[in-house]
């Protein structure tokens, strides 16, 4: 088996003799060529052209992000050319997409995990979700967001370019602030889906395709906890951002068995094959933890068996 490494050497959580290590692991199963990420969007060129370079699989080092990129990658494989399996390595402060698979959130542990597979054959199908509008024809792994976690996503980044690492405490801390300032309190999102009444006065709102939505730490956030792989999308917005719905939502979301599917100050909708979110107005917008800029509006799509994973 020929495979491609690809590492974004920016992952927070490695060093270089960490890499070292997982890339001579791997090396001693596969025929492996490794590659590193130089600039934005690069782990998804190589993973695009990685077919037609002859290579069977795929792993990534890295955080969300490059998930992400590599994912979009592959599914642009060419039609005529068969499409390579991938493995993800975790590499970020989150990995929720690893972690949701039911990964280990260590790097080395996860590529035990990995070579395990690879011996004895082990993959699995996941359905993914797809944005489309004006601007954008993209997949996300696990979430998308409009308002206010998009808020806070573009804000950890600004301070990540000033030099900031990322980390639970840094995206809690700018959630926080931007709640008690009164940021996120803008009724102006639309949420329309087939078969169900349109909703609209929503603060911000959320799609996922697996929960949990993101990690407090080792702690699980689900605000969709009947979301999976399997099955279509769900989506959660919330109606009311006053202090004791906030932190009564919250608390909810953190609990073992997150959101329930109805309640105050809230709607969900689960396993949908298609829904549109607008606005009154262009909004922050993120998939996977990724700052899109601002849209008004956004289809998403259900895409069922769309990847093999090798877990």
């Amino acid at each position: 088996m020929r495979a491609l490494f690809i590492v974004n050497p920016q992952a927070t959580t490695t060093t270089p003799r960490s890499r070292d290590v997982i890339v001579g692991a791997i090396a001693r199963h596969v025929e492996l060529h490794v590659a590193q990420t130089e600039y934005r969007d690069h782990a998804g060129e190589m993973a695009r052209d990685a077919a037609g370079e002859g290579f069977d699989l795929v792993v990534s080092l890295g955080g969300d992000g490059t998930v992400n990129e590599v994912v979009n990658g592959l599914l642009r494989t060419p039609a005529d050319l068969p499409r390579p399996s991938y493995a993800a390595l975790p590499g970020g402060s989150a990995n929720v997409f690893i972690r949701a698979l039911g990964m280990p959130n260590d790097p080395v542990e996860a590529t035990g995990a990995v070579l395990e597979a690879l011996r004895s054959g082990s993959s699995r199908e996941v359905g993914l979700g797809r944005i489309s509008s004006g601007r954008d024809d993209r997949y996300f792994t696990f979430c998308a967001g409009f308002g206010w976690d998009a808020d806070v996503v573009q804000e950890v980044e600004r301070r990540r370019r000033r030099g900031r690492r990322a980390s639970p405490a840094l995206y809690g801390g700018v959630a926080l602030n931007k709640f008690l300032r009164g940021e996120t309190r803008d009724p102006s999102l639309r949420v329309r889906a087939p078969g169900r009444p349109t909703v609209s006065g929503l603060h911000f709102a959320l799609v996922t395709n697996t929960t949990p939505w993101t990690f407090a730490g080792a702690v699980p956030v689900q605000p969709t906890p009947r979301s999976r792989f399997r099955l279509g999308l769900d989506a959660f917005g919330m109606s009311a951002l006053n202090p004791a719905v906030t932190a009564r939502v919250l608390g909810r979301m953190l609990s073992p068995s997150g959101v329930p599917a109805t309640g105050r100050g809230y709607t969900t909708w689960h396993d949908l094959e298609s829904l549109t979110i607008s606005s009154e107005h262009p909004r922050p917008f993120q998939i996977d933890g990724e700052y899109l800029g601002t849209r008004d509006r956004i289809d998403f799509h259900s895409v069922p068996k769309a990847l093999r994973i090798i877990v």
